[in-house]
């Protein structure tokens, strides 16, 4: 899930119309009041951040996002208005990962959005989907602030899908990579492991998808 915390109207609704046109998982809020309430009820995988916003502005948000240890290593583009060589280093040094100035191109900011993600998430290894983390290091899942307990395959299972997020893996394939060649079970197992796992995720077991006859997948940015 992508953030996308601006309040002009018709730049929220054209880039997150963007995004989500692009397979993205996307949310708009007007004000920094809707946007921390958003953030109670999942954490995303990155925040676009206007600075010039009703109620604090962007630099204040910014600030508290890294203060926080919840959300110290989120990821943070800013676009705004305020393109001079100053404005610029304010928002690097305050802490955001990207700097982009009105107007911009969607093309260019899906590419940056595309490349810091990459960036971010093979750094740190961990995974982000809506309101599901998983960290492989610290081998800890969560769904909001609550910890889900799985079992090793099923959280081998997760992490594979995760990896491997928006291609669609088989059964076969699932097996060969969570149980190993030597598996002689049947494809069933990775069915009774997949229900499992999304009955522990509970609302985010929705991530895990069923491509019918074939097998599994998790779809999104």
């Amino acid at each position: 899930m992508i953030y996308l915390l601006e309040d002009d109207d018709s730049i929220r609704d054209f880039v997150i119309y963007t995004l989500i046109s692009q397979g993205m998982e996307a949310r708009g809020f007007d004000r920094p009041s809707a946007f921390w309430a958003g953030m109670e009820e999942a954490m995303p995988r990155l925040v676009l951040l206007d600075i010039m916003l009703p109620e604090e502005d962007g630099m204040s948000v910014l600030k508290k996002l890294r203060s926080s240890a919840r959300t110290q290593k989120l990821p943070v583009i800013m676009l705004t208005a305020k393109s001079t060589e100053y404005d610029k280093v304010m928002g690097l040094d305050g802490g955001a990962d990207d700097y982009i100035a009105k107007p911009f191109g969607m093309m260019e900011l899906l590419s940056r959005i595309r490349a810091l993600l990459r960036r971010t998430e093979s750094d740190s290894g961990v995974y982000r989907c809506g309101e599901l983390t998983v960290d492989p290091g610290q081998h800890t899942v969560t769904v909001g602030d609550k910890p889900v307990a799985l079992t090793q395959k099923e959280f081998e299972v997760l992490c594979l899908l995760l990896k491997n997020r928006g291609q669609v893996l088989s059964r076969e394939q699932l097996i060969e990579n969570v149980w190993g060649y030597a598996f002689t079970g049947e494809s069933r197992t990775v069915d009774v492991h997949v229900r499992t796992l999304r009955q522990k995720l509970g609302s985010a077991g929705a991530y895990v998808e069923t491509v019918r006859g074939y097998g599994y997948k998790i779809s999104g940015e």
